[in-house]
């Protein structure tokens, strides 16, 4: 069965890192929501705030690809419970098993750090302050996932913990 793996984490704790991680070691289908969303505002559209509109097109996509037989990686902030709700649906629709992960980086200063000297390889991608960090709304995990700490593993350690969480998962459904 294929896997649906979210990640969730507020900018700058190394969710895009550890996705192309967990991508080559899984050869999963690799998602981000900031190269949607930056796409979007510079279409004819030009949306100023993407709101949902990057989310539910990352959704179709990896909907697309897991009833295809791919396992995907959502690289999004995923900061809210309507947001969480969608990648469940999303996996429940497709037949496709779901890992919610967590990225945290318990490290503030390193968390900073990353934060204010982050390079941006995404063309129209604004990256936000420590400020903004910092007061972005993220609200508390109710649900079951797992957490990985970024400031405790390298990425390839972290990375590797999903994989077999996956394995894991693929060889546990029926």
């Amino acid at each position: 069965m294929v896997a649906l793996i979210a990640l969730s984490g507020l900018p700058g704790v190394g969710k895009t890192t550890l996705a192309r991680c967990v991508a080559a070691r899984a050869n999963a289908i690799h998602l981000r929501v900031d190269s949607v969303e930056a796409a979007l505002k510079r279409s004819t559209l030009a949306i100023k705030q993407a709101e949902d509109a990057g989310y539910l097109a990352l959704a179709a996509i990896a909907a697309d690809n897991l009833r295809l037989g791919f396992n995907v990686i959502a690289d999004t902030v995923n900061p809210v419970k309507e947001s969480r709700e969608l990648w469940a649906q999303i996996a429940a629709d497709s037949a496709a098993n779901i890992l919610n992960v967590e990225v945290i980086c318990t490290d503030q200063a390193l968390h900073r750090e990353r934060v204010e000297t982050r390079k941006n390889d995404v063309k129209g991608l604004v990256l936000p302050s420590w400020q903004a960090v910092t007061q972005r709304v993220f609200e508390p995990w109710r649900e079951d996932r797992m957490v990985i700490d970024t400031s405790a593993m390298s990425a390839s350690e972290c990375a590797e913990t999903i994989v077999q969480a996956m394995t894991r998962l693929s060889v546990t459904t029926p």
